[in-house]
């Protein structure tokens, strides 16, 4: 199972209380875990992925283990301890402004 930490407006979107927990079938990518998250929760696809493209949307961003996964490639896997539920896989909702 991969530990997922979404920001308030998604856990609000999606009903959820805190972390959820995803099943991953196969090797631990973006890609994998953000179809795993839709899937559960429905009401979260689009809000995270582009509906067509799958493209990170702005103002979201991904981390795990203290690093910033946003830009890495949506196939590359995740780092060990993601992929086994230790540490978290975060979205996070970026703030611009000025």
């Amino acid at each position: 199972m991969i530990r997922v930490v979404l920001p308030a407006h998604l856990r609000t979107l999606a009903r959820v209380s805190g972390e959820v927990e995803v099943d991953v079938p196969g090797e631990a990518t973006q890609h994998s875990v953000l179809t795993a998250v839709e899937t559960a929760y429905p009401a979260l696809r689009g809000a995270i992925r582009d509906h067509a493209t799958h493209r990170r949307r702005p103002f979201v961003r991904f981390f795990a283990c203290g690093q910033d996964l946003s830009h890495d490639p949506p196939e590359s896997p995740l780092p060990p301890p993601v992929a086994s539920g230790s540490e978290p896989f975060l979205i996070v909702g970026a703030i611009a402004g000025g």
